[in-house]
Order: structure tokens, then C-alpha cells, then sequence
């Protein structure tokens, strides 16, 4: 048991260094400031429905994972998520009513829960629960590792908003979300020549 919870911890914490997510808790801190500690139990409780969800699932949702219609919805996701960014809103100006109203834990969760679905940190939920068969303890472990990564993450976008304008931290952000987007788009319709297999070489048998 032991084991299983440390190595999803450690396996979820490395993964998610430099990930989509994390990038996502820096702008999400960038936009909405002083709200740090609603964004960081936003990440918290989504990472525990969805992980908690990937967990249960196990092996039998990674075909949808994988299905070419769900990796282009999430593609054009990353290219709205640009869009949105752009939009300037009284999140940046009026941080009490953010606090107040539990604007920032709402808009965390829903947009941590959406963007982590068919992420690689899912993904890695699902094999280490169908490996270890603990569902509560692999769920447990990878949510550490999810908020180790992103606890210092959120205050890194509230420095960053510090020291550069929210219209240039805006747009860094919108055109990030752009680029994640494109690409992933591209690499499935074939844009960026041959689309990148996740599926397991025909030499490698189950076990």
C-alpha cells in the first residue's frame, strides 16, 4: 500500500511539471489574484473527482482517451480556453468580489476537471490503478503529486502578475493556450506529418 501511494505520487509529480495543467494553475492565479488559496482547493477538489474517477474507470476508458474525436475536442478547448484568456473581466480588477463570491474555486474546478481529462496525469491515474488495484490509495498518491506541482505553480502566477501588466500576461497566456492547441490539432488531422501513436507496439502483448 505504501509503495503504491508513493509512486503515484512521485510518477503524477513528475509527469505534471511543465504540463498543460500546470500552466493552467499559473494563469488561472495570473487572472484572478489574491485568490490563491480558492484556486489551490479548485485543483484540489478536481483533481480528486477526476483522478478519483480515472482510478475507478481503470483500463476501460482509455479507448476513449485515445478516440481521435476526443483528443480534437480537447485540442479546440486549449483554442477557445486562447480566446477566452484574451477577455478581460472584472476578475482582474476586483479581486474582494472574487473571494467572496467563490468565483475562483468554481472557475478552478470546472477548468481543471475538463483540461485533465485525457491528460498524461489521467492517464497515469489509470495504469497505476489497474497495476496496483487500489483505487483509493493510487487516487490519494496522484493527487499529492498534482498539488506538489501546482501548490508553487499558483504562487508563481500571483508573482508573475507582479511584475507584468495583466494585458501582457493576458496575452502570453492566450497565445500559450494557442499554440497547445494548434499543435495537438495539427498533429491529429495530420498537419504536422504523422500523428503520434499512443497505441502500444504489436510486439507488446498484455499480460
Amino acid at each position: 500500500m505504501l509503495e503504491a501511494f508513493l509512486s503515484s505520487t512521485a510518477v503524477v509529480a513528475l509527469a505534471e511539471i511543465g504540463d498543460k495543467t500546470m500552466l493552467l494553475a499559473i494563469v488561472l492565479a495570473a487572472r484572478m489574484r489574491g485568490a490563491h488559496w480558492q484556486i489551490l482547493a479548485g485543483i484540489l477538489a478536481a483533481t480528486l473527482l477526476n483522478h478519483a474517477l480515472a482510478a475507478l474507470v481503470g483500463k476501460e476508458v482509455a479507448g476513449l482517451l485515445d478516440a481521435p474525436w476526443f483528443r480534437i475536442a480537447v485540442a479546440l478547448g486549449f483554442i477557445a480556453m486562447a480566446a477566452w484568456t484574451l477577455v478581460p473581466d472584472k476578475l482582474d480588477d476586483d479581486e474582494d468580489t472574487v473571494r467572496q463570491r467563490g468565483g475562483a474555486f468554481v472557475t478552478t474546478l470546472v477548468s481543471f476537471f475538463v483540461v485533465e481529462m485525457g491528460d498524461k496525469t489521467q492517464v497515469a491515474t489509470i495504469a497505476l490503478a489497474a497495476h496496483y488495484q487500489s483505487v483509493l490509495v493510487v487516487a490519494a498518491g496522484t493527487t499529492l503529486g498534482m498539488m506538489l506541482a501546482n501548490g508553487p505553480a499558483v504562487f508563481l502566477g500571483e508573482a508573475i502578475t507582479q511584475r507584468i501588466s495583466m494585458k501582457a500576461t493576458r496575452a502570453i497566456a492566450a497565445l500559450l493556450f494557442f499554440v497547445l492547441g494548434a499543435w495537438q490539432l495539427g498533429e491529429i488531422m495530420g498537419w504536422l506529418g504523422r500523428a503520434r501513436s499512443r497505441t502500444p507496439p504489436s510486439s507488446v502483448r498484455a499480460e
